[in-house]
Order: C-alpha cells, then sequence, then structure tokens
C-alpha cells in the first residue's frame, strides 16, 4: 500500500500520505500511473502532507513539484530527508535571491 504520492514523472519530492517514521520504506505512487511506485528509505519522521526527497538535492537547486519548481534547496537535501522549510526556501511569494 503506498504511503506517498508523486504528482509527476519529473518530481523531486514524494507527498506522503501517512506519518512516516524514520527508517521506514515509503512505497511512493506516481498519480498518472498508480501502478508505478519508488521505494524510498526515509532519513527522518515526516508528517502526514509532507514531502520526502526521491533524489539527492543539491544546495542552491530548484526543486520541483507537478514538474514546477516549488522552491530552493537552502542546504543539501538527501534522498529519504524531509523536504520542508528548514531545507527549503519557497518560490511562492516571489523570486528566490542567493545570500
Amino acid at each position: 500500500m503506498p504511503k506517498g504520492l508523486i504528482h509527476s514523472k519529473d518530481d523531486d519530492v514524494c507527498v506522503v500520505t501517512n506519518d512516516v517514521k524514520k527508517g521506514d520504506e515509503v512505497i511512493c505512487a506516481y498519480l498518472e500511473n498508480p501502478s508505478s511506485y519508488v521505494i524510498i528509505k526515509s532519513e527522518d519522521d515526516i508528517p502526514l502532507g509532507h514531502k520526502i526527497a526521491l533524489r539527492d538535492i543539491k544546495k542552491g537547486e530548484k526543486v520541483l513539484k507537478y514538474s514546477r519548481p516549488i522552491g530552493v534547496a537552502i542546504s543539501d537535501i538527501r534522498k529519504g530527508e524531509h523536504v520542508h522549510t528548514h531545507n527549503l526556501k519557497s518560490l511562492r511569494w516571489g523570486k528566490w535571491q542567493s545570500q
């Protein structure tokens, strides 16, 4: 049973549909093709509705969800880590500027 959803094949993150504990194997199904999925080992506790990284993301890289950039990594993010405001600067409220 999937514990997460990937909105598009180009996405860098999976949205978890249940609370996830560190060490859990998270089955992330693709919305476009639910029979296709990836399994990610969680590196953190991740609450329902938050994101888990599907790949290693370098500081300064844009992060894709819905095949569109949702933010820029403000630190390196490893595959399986929680992706949220502690390591992602949102692009929603204007252009991100490096500091």
